[in-house]
């Protein structure tokens, strides 16, 4: 009977994993997610390297991703927060630093004095055509046969799965 529990246990790892041991599976996503990490770091590099030749200095990467994920809507730093995901110490440092250096402008909310609304300047809105045409730029080189609709598609399915595993794991825990 112990024979057949473990037959029977090997056999539903192996289903989990697509049919590779469980140390093996747990190297591959150790891989994963330190590629995830890299990925995330050489975009800003990216992103760095199209500030420097242009000779924009007074704004970080990060601000002008924050710029960028603003676009042409006005919302709060709380809901700036929550789009996109960004860390709120971070957030508010970087907005301040974005005001300061003409980027964005701000307001008083008028339903809570306590808070701010934030839109892009049109200093903001320059910087942020810039990093759409960063990005538009990537996506004539991936027509060019380095990435398909369908293979973006498909890393973006996975990564969504992935948000979701570890959104249940901070919901609910360990199973």
């Amino acid at each position: 009977m112990a024979d057949t529990h473990s037959v029977a246990q090997e056999n539903e790892d192996e289903a989990g994993t697509d049919e590779v041991g469980a140390d093996e599976f747990k190297t591959l996503y150790l891989e994963c997610l330190q590629l995830i990490e890299r990925l995330h770091r050489r975009f800003l590099d990216v992103v760095k390297g199209e500030l420097d030749r242009l000779g924009i200095a007074d704004v970080s990467n990060v601000q002008s991703l924050i710029l960028y994920a603003i676009g042409d809507s006005e919302m709060s730093v709380g809901e700036l927060t929550t789009r996109g995901y960004y860390l709120g110490s971070n957030v508010t440092y970087n907005l301040k630093k974005l005001v300061e250096n003409g980027y964005l402008e701000q307001e008083r909310s008028e339903y809570d004095r306590r808070s701010f609304r934030i839109r892009l300047s049109d200093k903001g809105l320059e910087l942020r055509d810039t990093i759409d045409g960063l990005l538009r730029r990537h996506v004539g080189e991936f027509d060019r046969g380095l990435f398909g609709a369908g293979d973006i598609q498909s890393i973006n399915d996975t990564l969504n799965r992935l948000e979701r595993f570890w959104s249940d794991e901070i919901r609910f825990g360990v199973r």
